[in-house]
């Protein structure tokens, strides 16, 4: 809505009095008057917010996947930072879709572009541009799909509202479905990214990997959907990242994991399984290690305790549910509120838990570098007193 503001007399207003001063008599005798001019549109305007994560690390991002293209904006990123559009691409061939038969039959490139912010192969300090290029959308499959809501989708409450390698970070599937990986099979500080990345699932145990994928091709056939769960660690992270009362590491963690799309859960450390132990065994103990560090025998705390990272491996799980839209009719309702069958006729993803791993690692590292960057600028500023703390050192935990 337009709006314009002039300064006008009160109607009925008496004459100023010529003993004040010309300021004083304009302050007295005026007012504002606002008046609205109502915009109409032709068609509905959807403007949606909060595209922009992190407070000194920045990523903002824009696009729809049937656009002609997405990207980001990555600002605060600090200068002379080696990077590449080869850097980038890794991770986008690895979440790309169309990269196997268990995943979305779309076919797109996902060929990244980097258009500012890095020169002869640096960070330049400014803002980095990055665009992806859509090759292979078809908007015209989601006809049917403008007028009337997808069954658990997106749709209607978009409608109603708008109208560094020092820290790794690595993610894989932990379940798909009714095929869950046994606690304690996969080695936290062992597991390496080509462990996940040896099989189409990225799941690290080659027999239930197996497993997964007849899974998901068994509920492809059938035009239906899976969900699933990712567990993400982060080995080396520094000790002291995060702040009480609301801005707890866990509390960053779960918040950048959970505005990813189809996200339905998440668990920190023992997790929901921890209400079934009592206080002495849940409890991690400390001790000191041959290098002098003060360590945790156990991890239930998942590496964060108060809110405050303690160098141990951050574990945290993040459930994804099944794909909303599927091949198979559905009772919805129009625009219209009236009753009608939808069939989705768009190429989808059975089960979409296998290209969300690199969004996990994603968000985590974004959240770890934005509270670096926190915990450099609120603690760094104040000297430390000896007497009463030891120096707070932000290096990997566990060299």
């Amino acid at each position: 809505m337009a709006s314009s503001i002039t300064s006008k007399p009160f109607l009925g207003a008496t004459k100023p009095n010529s003993s004040l001063s010309p300021d004083l008599q304009r302050l007295s005798f005026s007012s504002l008057r606002i008046s609205i001019k109502p915009r109409t549109h032709k068609k509905l305007q959807i403007q949606a917010a909060g595209s922009t994560f992190g407070n000194y690390f920045r990523v903002t991002t824009f696009g729809e996947s049937h656009g002609g293209g997405v990207g980001c904006i990555v600002d605060g990123c600090p200068p002379r930072i080696p990077l590449s559009e080869a850097d980038l691409q890794g991770d986008l061939d690895r979440r790309r879709p169309g990269q196997s038969r268990i995943t979305t039959p779309r076919k797109e490139t996902d060929t990244c572009r980097i258009y500012s912010g890095v020169s002869e192969g640096v960070t330049t300090g400014t803002p980095i541009h990055v665009l992806v290029p859509n090759t292979d959308q078809r908007g015209h499959d989601y006809k049917e799909m403008s007028i009337a809501y997808r069954p658990s989708h997106a749709d209607a409450t978009y409608d109603m509202k708008y109208g560094v390698r020092a820290v790794q970070v690595l993610a894989y599937v932990s379940q798909v479905h009714q095929v869950v990986l046994p606690d304690g099979s996969v080695d936290h500080d062992t597991v390496t990214l080509d462990q996940i990345e040896s099989n189409i699932v990225r799941c690290p145990n080659p027999d239930y990997a197996e497993k997964m994928i007849a899974a998901i091709d068994a509920v492809r056939t059938r035009g239906n959907s899976i969900g699933g769960v990712v567990t993400c660690i982060v080995r080396n992270a520094p000790r002291g990242l995060g702040s009480p009362v609301f801005d707890k590491l866990e509390a960053e963690l779960a918040k950048a994991v959970m505005s990813l799309p189809a996200t339905k859960g998440f668990e920190f450390g023992s997790g929901f399984a921890g209400t079934f132990l009592t206080g002495s065994e849940h409890n991690d103990e400390f001790y000191t290690d041959e290098h002098g560090r003060i360590r945790t025998r156990t991890n239930r705390s998942g590496g964060i305790q108060g809110g405050i990272s303690n160098g141990e491996i951050i574990n945290m799980r993040v459930a994804f549910k099944p794909t909303a839209t599927i091949g198979k009719k559905q009772h919805t309702v129009t625009r219209e509120k009236q009753d009608i069958e939808l069939l989705a006729r768009g190429r989808h993803d059975p089960c979409v838990v296998p290209r969300a791993v690199p969004m996990v690692e994603a968000m985590v590292a974004l959240v770890l570098v934005d509270q670096l960057m926190a915990q450099y600028a609120q603690c760094n500023l104040f000297p430390i007193n000896s007497e009463l703390q030891e120096p707070l050192n932000l290096e990997p935990a566990n060299i």
